[in-house]
């Protein structure tokens, strides 16, 4: 499958519980390795960024689309 959407964490299913309405899904994540962010030079020269750095990637989105 091929999608636009630039971060793809590959997985596997490891809990289905379904509600009335919605079901959570949780996934274990395995792949990829890396991920890509892209932010505003601002923010890059404001934290400081450079490769070797520690950093914590937080994904803000208000949907997580799952394909298989």
């Amino acid at each position: 499958m091929k999608l636009s959407a630039r971060n793809q964490l590959n997985g596997k299913v490891s809990d289905v519980d379904l509600g009335a309405v919605m079901a959570n899904i949780k996934i274990e994540v395995t792949e990829p390795n890396v991920i890509t962010a892209v932010i505003t030079k601002e923010s890059a020269e404001k934290l400081g960024l450079a490769e070797g750095d520690d950093v914590t990637a937080i994904i803000k989105s208000t949907e997580v689309i799952i394909g298989k």
